[in-house]
């Protein structure tokens, strides 16, 4: 019989786990495997293979077809395999085999037992990732495929006007596709840890005004940059800061109403520790964002609303944001809408 100590260890653990000894009947099982296996009461001391009531797409048992007590006494695991339950539930199961030494047989096998509902998640994540990549990138590349069509069979009937628009519309969207990948890959980067910074002292006024200059050229809408005080440097990649800012505004302009309204202030002091910084606030006039869905705007591909874009904007701002060091909150606007705020952190004195 398992130790009560034994029992409440295994017992604790989110997946179910099935211990063996060496004469294969089982010492160990915990609750969640209880469950998941359907077994009745006084389940230790059988054998594994009868309590291991799993079977394989071609009706293979679990023991059958791994043989955990025989093989090479050099094999100390079982990767993980999709088996079914009783109930035909997918289960994921993996193992670890124990030998006091090489040359001794096998003292005890390990086994547990997962749920593979988060893998039909995983899956589902990603075939929603695929699906998401391909009509955003599917967009721009009709509308080039389509002017580069017209322009190579009617290029004698077209006007210099007419030839000038539709080069003009292909250059925008060969530059929305840019755009879009190197997105992605900065969503990979982050995602892995391998986002490479090319970091040092950048004037956050200097950035942000470009940055609005560059956005009011392409809206109709007005952008306004206020400026509070006397700010110090940023530390920061100038591109990763203008790849933050100008997504916040974009963000604003395309979900807001009226005016946009870019602040640059000081922070306060002990806001980023010890260094001080910038705090870089973008106001729009929209219906802001509800407190509840304010955690949901970061995830990959959340869109508010059906103005287009590629639900990656906000999620690169929260992740470029905090690998400077940086915050990024949201709030309600004083004249209406939502406020996005992102605290940077400032250039050290020796930076």
């Amino acid at each position: 019989m398992p130790t009560r100590a034994a029992q409440e260890v295994v017992d604790a653990l989110p997946d179910g786990v099935v211990l063996a000894g060496p004469d294969g009947r089982v010492t160990v099982i915990s609750a969640v495997a209880v469950r998941m296996l359907g077994l009745p009461p006084g389940s230790v001391g059988r054998p594994l293979d009868e309590v291991l009531a799993l079977r394989h797409r071609d009706d293979h048992s679990w023991v059958s077809h791994n043989r955990p007590y025989d093989g090479l006494p050099t094999r100390t695991a079982v990767p993980e395999q999709s088996w079914l339950l009783a109930n035909g539930e997918e289960v994921l199961v993996s193992a670890r085999i124990h030998r006091p030494a090489l040359h001794q047989p096998v003292s005890e096998v390990a086994v547990t037992l997962r749920s593979g509902r988060g893998r039909a998640r995983l899956d589902r994540e990603r075939s929603d990732l695929v699906a998401t990549v391909a009509h955003e990138l599917r967009s721009p590349l009709t509308g080039v495929k389509g002017f580069v069509q017209a322009l190579l069979n009617r290029w004698d009937r077209l006007n210099d006007e007419q030839k000038k628009l539709m080069l003009t519309t292909v250059a925008a969207d060969s530059d929305r596709l840019t755009r879009l990948i190197a997105e992605l890959l900065d969503v990979a980067r982050i995602d892995t840890g391998r986002l490479q910074l090319s970091r040092r002292p950048s004037d956050a006024a200097i950035l942000t005004r470009r940055i609005v200059d560059s956005v009011s050229a392409g809206t109709a809408r007005p952008i306004r940059l206020v400026v509070s005080g006397e700010l110090p440097d940023i530390h920061a990649d100038p591109d990763k800061f203008t790849q933050v800012v100008t997504n916040l505004v974009e963000n604003a302009v395309r979900h807001g109403e009226g005016t946009v309204q870019v602040g640059l202030a000081p922070l306060g002091p002990g806001e980023l520790g010890d260094l001080p910084g910038v705090r870089i606030t973008v106001d729009d006039q929209g219906e802001g964002i509800p407190a509840e869905m304010r955690r949901r705007v970061f995830t990959k591909f959340w869109k508010g609303g059906t103005r287009g874009g590629s639900g990656l904007g906000l999620y690169l701002v929260n992740g470029l944001t905090k690998v400077h060091g940086g915050t990024v909150t949201i709030d309600d606007a004083p004249g209406g809408g939502a406020r996005i705020e992102v605290a940077w952190p400032g250039a050290a004195p020796d930076a």
